[in-house]
């Protein structure tokens, strides 16, 4: 098979990609390599993979129509995709809104047309978020939990991207699984997630922001467990039902909530060396806690997350002073 592949040079992207060519698929990356943060970090993953014999890369922006669709025309050998590419952050969207429109709306659009434009193409599977749910207090999250208030203009686009897909899948038959991912860390990771900012901050001796006054609780998904149920879902194209397109959504997350001051207590054991605290309020668009209901995920793809926090967090770590070449 052939797999078209976005964000290919991004931190889940990278991870898929890697798992896709060791399985002897061929991948066609595309990514623009944008500056929201550190170029040559992208690059670095990029240079794991290009290597590859079945691996060819595109540097394109996903919301640039002409150039995506140009794919379409020599893509008959394309019999997957997985949409990963995104502008990502929550707090950056309170900075930046247009770019969540163009890479989050329009580049969805774009890749739809694109898809639906593929003679071969079995299953469209793309990125969504835990962000959709907004404040939602009810714990655990579950697919069938309301989604209409977001609190992000992030959350926002994702959720218009759900809607797009179930409208795709409507009109065109096209099959389309959407992922909502929780809080994914590990090796490689991208640099403003908590990981990588408490583990440079640590390292360097500096005081770590803890938000909400570390009255918060994720479910920390590592990045292995994330790219099998990533595999696992591109198997499994859904299909029409009565009164119902060919679309589903699914939580992807660890299935279980750790408190934010358990996070930094574990992340402080992988590093052998004890954080500085500055507690801040709240940040506009956050939520106090996530936590995945993975059932549906489960029951029918088999997803079953297996690193914990410690595990992961080692790893983490581990791979954070080789990249950055710390001293222990």
């Amino acid at each position: 098979m052939t797999i078209l592949l976005t964000g290919a040079a991004g931190f889940i992207g990278s991870h898929v990609a890697q798992a896709l060519l060791a399985s002897g698929e061929s991948v066609i990356g595309i990514d623009n390599l944008n500056d929201y943060y550190d170029v040559s970090l992208k690059e670095a993953r990029l240079a794991r993979l290009t290597p590859h014999p079945n691996f060819r890369f595109h540097k394109i922006n996903i919301a640039d129509k002409d150039a995506m669709l140009e794919l379409a025309k020599s893509g008959g050998d394309i019999t997957g995709i997985i949409h990963l590419a995104a502008q990502a952050g929550v707090r950056y969207s309170l900075i930046n809104p247009y770019a969540y429109v163009e890479t989050n709306v329009m580049g969805q659009v774009v890749m739809m047309e694109l898809a639906r434009q593929l003679p071969n193409l079995k299953h469209f599977v793309y990125a969504s978020s835990s962000s959709v749910y907004g404040g939602n207090t009810k714990m655990p999250l579950a697919i069938e939990d309301p989604v209409e208030r977001p609190i992000s203009l992030y959350a926002a686009t994702k959720r218009a991207d759900e809607l797009m897909a179930w409208t795709y899948a409507h009109l065109y038959k096209l099959p389309c699984t959407g992922l909502r991912f929780f809080t994914v860390y590990g090796p490689w990771g991208r640099p403003d997630m908590a990981a990588y900012i408490f583990t440079k901050q640590i390292l360097a001796d500096q005081p770590i922001r803890v938000f909400n006054r570390g009255k918060m609780r994720r479910d920390f998904t590592f990045i292995d467990d994330i790219v099998a149920g990533v595999i696992a879902v591109l198997e499994h194209p859904p299909v029409a039902a009565e009164g119902a397109p060919p679309a589903q959504l699914y939580n992807l997350g660890n299935s279980r909530s750790e408190t934010l001051m358990d996070f930094i207590t574990t992340l402080e054991s992988a590093i052998g060396k004890k954080a500085r605290l500055d507690f801040q309020p709240m940040q506009a668009g956050d939520v106090p806690e996530t936590f995945a209901d993975v059932a549906a995920s489960t029951r029918d793809f088999g997803f079953v997350p297996k690193t914990s926090i410690n595990e992961g967090l080692r790893k983490f770590v581990a791979w954070y002073r080789d990249y950055h070449k710390e001293c222990a």
